[in-house]
């Protein structure tokens, strides 16, 4: 920090507070907003917390001027919120924000029109992002995190003000995601459902009047919600709205939907190009991806392994863990194409050792009984149609579409692209040749 005079360091202050009542005296939201920032690092605020830390009575310069002192109860604690943060004492940062933004909604509920949501998002933003840095600092000398829960608790508080009739109930969604975030952060994602249900049941809410911004939020988290659940077709519609209404230059949250949409993709037998994955860093799916089209197993497990971390942290290891049942359904129609090439009368004829065979040379070790569970359980789940001769450890395959569509879908008609003009991306499906 450079060297700072005490007229310097008063002329910083004074130039804020009146930035400050201008802004709320004209309802400037927009100019507003900036002044809230205190984790942007922006050069303003950094210099002003220089100038708090030189002149230390800034207090009685609010309270000298009336249009200053009627905002002390806010702008007071948000000073010594950016002094802390300057100093890197996050934990106390953040108390202070906490109490600046508690005084802030008490004025924001007071006001008629909603020209302060801006400013309202950035607060929203700001407490979120200081309670998470701030349980770090606490967990970083042993004591229990728990500002962020704090957090949690006082943007519900925020999203009960904003949910009521009038022009405020647009900054809903925005809530709604800075809460989605903490939730899914702490690991309470079951926290997600009174504030969904309020969004999606309340008659007061048409989502489309929400902003673009919040609305692809939104959907990225139900659908990944929807992924947890198992609710594929739900996850399905959610991500894929988020993935069609993104911002096409934001490469980096395209990455984050296709993250999840892929594997929902993957379980309806829908495989994306290597190009896509390339594109976005996806490689981690490309050899799944590999496996459902050769029907190799040993491929799929492998790659299940090399990244089981990374799938367990995005919850979707078991999703990909249960396109086992697609890998060997491939197997079988592999098996049959071969057969049907050789002598077509016998092709619907599969006898289980030649799949023991087939599955011994991808060195999966598996015997007749084991291979017989498996059958049974893809012509139970109508991945397979046929039946078995048991005394001749035989399955029998229809004559008539042997290996139905998953979902009931013909895939040969399917192809996924994003609504953008600016970009699409065209998936290879599961086919026969």
């Amino acid at each position: 920090m450079a060297y700072i005079s005490m007229g310097e360091a008063h002329r910083r202050i004074t130039e804020y507070l009146n930035r400050f009542s201008d802004a709320v005296f004209s309802q400037d939201g927009l100019s507003l907003k900036q002044l809230f920032a205190v984790s942007s690092d922006s050069p303003t605020l950094l210099s002003l917390a220089d100038a708090l830390n030189v002149f230390q009575d800034a207090n009685r310069v609010i309270k000298q001027s009336d249009n200053y002192s009627q905002f002390g109860e806010i702008i007071v604690p948000l000073f010594r919120s950016l002094q802390n943060y300057r100093l890197g004492h996050l934990v106390d940062s953040y108390q202070a924000f906490e109490k600046c933004a508690n005084a802030f909604i008490q004025d924001f509920r007071n006001w008629e029109s909603a020209w302060a949501l801006e400013a309202l998002y950035v607060i929203a933003y700001e407490i979120r992002v200081l309670a998470e840095r701030a349980d770090r600092e606490l967990a970083s000398i042993g004591k229990t995190p728990e500002k962020l829960k704090g957090a949690g608790s006082f943007l519900m508080k925020v999203f009960g003000i904003l949910a009521g009739k009038g022009q405020k109930r647009v900054g809903a969604l925005y809530v709604t995601c800075q809460l989605f975030k903490i939730y899914f952060k702490l690991g309470t994602v079951h926290l997600c459902r009174s504030v969904i249900r309020s969004i999606e049941t309340a008659r007061i809410f048409d989502f489309e009047e929400f902003p673009v911004r919040d609305k692809v939020t939104y959907m990225y988290y139900t659908g990944r919600l929807e992924v947890f659940n198992e609710n594929f077709s739900a996850a399905d519609h959610k991500l894929s709205y988020a993935l069609t209404h993104c911002n096409p230059h934001s490469e980096a949250n395209i990455r984050m939907i296709l993250k999840y949409l892929i594997p929902v993709k993957l379980s309806v037998g829908i495989l994306p190009k290597n190009s896509l994955l390339e594109k976005y860093n996806l490689v981690e799916y490309s050899n799944v991806v590999q496996a459902l089209k050769r029907g190799d197993l040993r491929l799929l497990r492998h790659a299940l392994q090399e990244h089981e971390d990374g799938f367990l942290r995005s919850g979707v290891y078991l999703v990909l863990e249960k396109l086992e049942l697609q890998v060997y359904q491939r197997l079988v129609k592999k098996i049959y194409i071969i057969q049907k090439q050789k002598d077509p009368s016998k092709a619907h004829q599969i006898k289980l050792e030649v799949i023991v065979k087939a599955l011994k040379w991808l060195e999966m070790d598996m015997d007749v009984d084991e291979v017989e569970c498996i059958m049974s359980i893809l012509i139970y789940k109508n991945l397979v149609k046929g039946y078995f001769a048991h005394k001749s450890k035989v399955v029998v395959l229809s004559k008539q579409d042997p290996f139905p569509k998953l979902n009931g879908q013909n895939l040969e008609a399917l192809s996924w692209s994003a609504g953008h003009a600016a970009y699409s991306y065209d998936y290879g499906l599961i086919h026969a040749s």
